[in-house]
């Protein structure tokens, strides 16, 4: 291996050291904010890394790998996140007190699997990051023993045994349609379309990946493991963990998909069915949790409008709209994580009622986020909502860009509830609240500083996303 390519490796080798070394380390110091602060510094690392990386970029590492400015970009945008959570759930998990970690060992071996998925152009790369990626989830949803989180990582761990299934298969069928694993092969079957045997294998693919993405009719899952896993580890899975399958779906098929082909209406279909079963099943939801679980469907559907239009601008809208969605999901999650009492969500509605008035900064980061998530102006979401409609008009897309506008207008209901519910009276008898851990303060103020600051100057983040995407979809 040449020095280009270890330099260009080196975000992901950074995180793969770490975590052997934390794994390593264990045996003979394992206090919180040891683990904690070496997480967190690795994570900071491997995103420092990338600029080492970027001067060596485009280059292919192997068959299996290449590292462009895509795949930067979302390598940053994952371990940003990656930090964000490990942040929370210091505080989270009691401070500097207690053992945890193999808490923060999974979570480094899921922020590695993710970003190899993001570098990935090979099946057997995808295949690899991905299940990197959801075994460590499987023991970060159950990670708190309680009968919600078993229910949750039991779940977990079956469907997306059954969706990794759905992908292996999948991947032989295109195999034996084109005698090649990379995904260039792939790419021009979805563009020219294929035999049976090509067909049906990307057919699998896509149900594969839409189990991990949980859209519309993959998604029965997501309520239960959002509501029983971790709030921390809820705005992983639903940041992370679907901008990584985004991301390696986007080198596979997005751009090349032909107009008016099987694989195109069978995403539009599934984009349009994600955007209204979202929102239609979040107005039902008491929990706050389940709310974020049933939008997160939503915004996966929204995102479909981007990802079925053509040309670099769409992809570009794509990467606009999952870095504005990431920072107000786990914004989301991050204040259900602070409000929490050992180990127990708050996560029922009434839990927040006159919250902005007992806890104002809390009010108004989870307000923004919030607003952020229903796309209202001055807001990171409504910039990478406007972006999305754009893309789509420009191809010509006018049933989704439809859909997405009506379904946005439901989705406001529900938002607008949680926020009515903010600023209502207290009740008399206040539930136990903890006190707010230093470190989750400090996450959720700069989450809001980057969603305040996406939405009012988005100039020098669309020029980002713009360099990152150029030449991907041509």
């Amino acid at each position: 291996m040449s020095p280009s390519e270890l330099s260009a490796l080196l975000p992901i080798l950074i995180t793969a050291a770490a975590a052997s070394a934390l794994t390593a380390a264990a045996g003979f110091y394992s206090k919180h904010g040891f683990v904690a602060g070496f997480t967190m510094a690795a994570f900071a690392l491997s995103f420092a890394s990338i600029f080492i990386a970027a001067p060596a970029a485009p280059i292919a590492v192997s068959s299996l790998l290449v590292v462009d400015g895509f795949a930067l970009f979302f390598m940053g945008l994952i371990y940003a996140a990656a930090f964000a959570v490990a942040l929370l759930s210091y505080g989270y998990n009691g401070g500097a007190g207690g053992k945890h970690t193999e808490y923060y060992i999974l979570l480094l071996l899921s922020a590695l699997g993710a970003a190899v998925l993001a570098g990935s152009r090979h099946f057997a790369s995808f295949f690899l990051g991905l299940e990197i990626l959801s075994v460590s989830l499987f023991g970060l949803a159950a990670y708190m023993r309680s009968p919600k989180g078993n229910e949750a990582g039991l779940k977990y761990l079956v469907l997306a045994g059954a969706s990794s299934a759905f992908l292996v298969f999948g991947m032989a069928l295109v195999y034996a349609a084109t005698g090649s694993m990379e995904f260039s092969a792939a790419s021009a079957l979805a563009t020219r379309g294929g035999g049976p045997l090509s067909l049906a294998g990307m057919a699998l693919i896509v149900a594969g990946a839409g189990f991990k993405l949980a859209v519309v009719p993959f998604h029965g899952w997501t309520p239960d493991v959002y509501e029983g896993a971790p709030a921390p580890v809820g705005a992983f899975i639903a940041s992370v963990s679907k901008g990584a399958v985004v991301a390696v779906l986007m080198r596979l098929m997005g751009g090349s998909l032909a107009s008016g082909g099987p694989l195109f209406t069978f995403l539009a279909a599934v984009a349009v069915a994600s955007m209204f079963a979202g929102n239609l099943l979040a107005l039902f939801q008491e929990n706050v949790k389940r709310v974020l679980a049933y939008s997160s469907i939503a915004h996966l559907g929204y995102l479909l409008v981007a990802f079925l239009a053509s040309g670099s601008f769409a992809a570009g809208a794509v990467a606009f709209y999952l870095a504005a969605y990431f920072v107000s999901i786990i914004g989301a999650f991050g204040v259900v994580t602070v409000l929490s009492v050992n180990g127990s969500d708050v996560d029922s509605l009434e839990s927040y009622r006159g919250l902005a008035w007992r806890r104002p900064l809390i009010g108004a980061v989870f307000t923004a986020m919030l607003l952020s998530l229903a796309g209202i102006p001055l807001t990171a979401g409504f910039v990478g909502k406007f972006y999305l409609v754009a893309a789509g008009a420009a191809s010509s897309m006018w049933i989704l860009v439809l859909s997405l506008a009506l379904s946005s207008v439901i989705g406001f209901y529900y938002y607008l509830r949680i926020i009515l519910v903010l600023f209502s009276p207290s009740p008399r008898e206040l539930p136990a609240e903890a006190e707010v851990h230093p470190a989750g303060s400090a996450a959720l103020m700069a989450l809001f500083a980057v969603l305040v600051f996406m939405g009012v100057y988005p100039g020098p983040f669309l020029s980002l996303v713009g360099a990152a995407a150029s030449g991907l979809w041509q």
